[in-house]
């Protein structure tokens, strides 16, 4: 979905860098920035939106580095994302802050963020993993957009 369909709710959610948007049985996250970096990192931001319940309530206390490549930067996107979702399981962990740097189609960045507590947190919807699906990676009107639809 481009911006040129997003309703007035996903316009909003854009204000601060991310939203999700609904997809048959799945869910699509979009980031957005004024740097593809930033799209990246608010992408990540709308995938933990969904696992917990208020992303607010993430504390800033642990950072795990993450690196991943791909043959294109869509395929980047949605490789950061698969790792994300892993780190999140293998770790027991959820994050709220997010550092990247892209060279290329390399991405070297950092997730921050706390073990899950559900008594904290808690359980938003269950993401299995990125998929292809309505992914991208753009820019439009001065900003980056980086979205995909996630398996739920």
């Amino acid at each position: 979905m481009g911006l040129d369909r997003m309703g007035q709710e996903e316009m909003e959610g854009l204000k601060q860098g991310w939203a999700t948007f609904d997809h048959l049985a799945d869910i699509g996250i979009r980031g957005t920035g004024t740097s593809m970096e930033e799209a990246f990192e608010n992408g990540a931001r709308a995938l933990f939106s969904l696992i917990v319940e208020d992303i607010a309530t993430i504390s800033i206390r642990q950072e795990k580095r993450v690196e991943c490549a791909s043959y294109d930067l869509t395929g980047l996107f949605v490789a950061w994302i698969n790792a994300l979702i892993g780190f999140a399981d293998l770790y027991e962990m959820v994050f709220r802050d997010f550092r990247v740097n892209i060279e290329g189609t390399g991405l070297r960045g950092a997730a921050i963020g706390e073990r899950w507590s559900e008594t904290r947190h808690g359980r938003g919807i269950e993401v299995k993993g990125a998929t292809f699906t309505e992914a991208k990676i753009e820019r439009k009107n001065g900003l980056w957009i980086a979205e995909c639809v996630v398996d739920v």
